[in-house]
């Protein structure tokens, strides 16, 4: 990892967060260096929708060139159901298919707008994604695989629920 520049970084550690923006726009401004690569949804899901994307990725400035990818489970799923499977029997699963295939699209290059801030560029570029891969747009990020719900969402979701009525 050390020869292939990676950042490694801690999410919950607030230094780190500083550090690692710190170090994506030195990065970025050095034309002289390849681009990075980035999974800005944090953990994958069932191939059907694209979650939150997190908004640090977008606000280093720099050009992105977003990539959808969609796996069709017609051969073996690579998706790994961790309520439904273990690891090992994943695994089995995995080696034993026939074949793993995705689709892969590399998508036109996109550029943060002056008037946008981070989460809407990120939005623009999670729709893009999405329709490209006919997947569905999720509002929420992947901690709702591990986690509970926060207080706080549920209670935007319900004030948007009342406004509705």
């Amino acid at each position: 990892m050390q020869t292939t520049q990676h950042v490694l970084f801690e999410r919950s550690e607030m230094k780190d967060r500083h550090l690692v923006r710190k170090k994506i726009r030195e990065h970025v401004a050095d034309k002289a260096k390849l681009p990075i690569l980035i999974f800005p949804e944090g953990t994958c899901i069932n191939n059907t929708s694209v979650m939150m994307f997190k908004k640090g990725s977008f606000e280093v400035g720099g050009t992105i060139h977003p990539v959808a990818i969609k796996y069709d489970p017609r051969f073996g799923d690579a998706f790994w159901n961790s309520t439904k499977y273990s690891m090992m029997t994943y695994i089995f699963n995995v080696m034993t298919s026939w074949a793993i295939v995705c689709n892969v699209w590399y998508l036109p290059p996109m550029v943060k707008e002056e008037e946008e801030d981070a989460v809407h560029f990120a939005n623009r570029v999670k729709a893009v994604i999405a329709a490209q891969g006919g997947m569905s747009v999720l509002p929420w990020d992947g901690g709702l695989k591990r986690k509970k719900v926060k207080e706080s969402f549920k209670e935007e979701q319900q004030k948007k629920y009342c406004q509705i009525i």
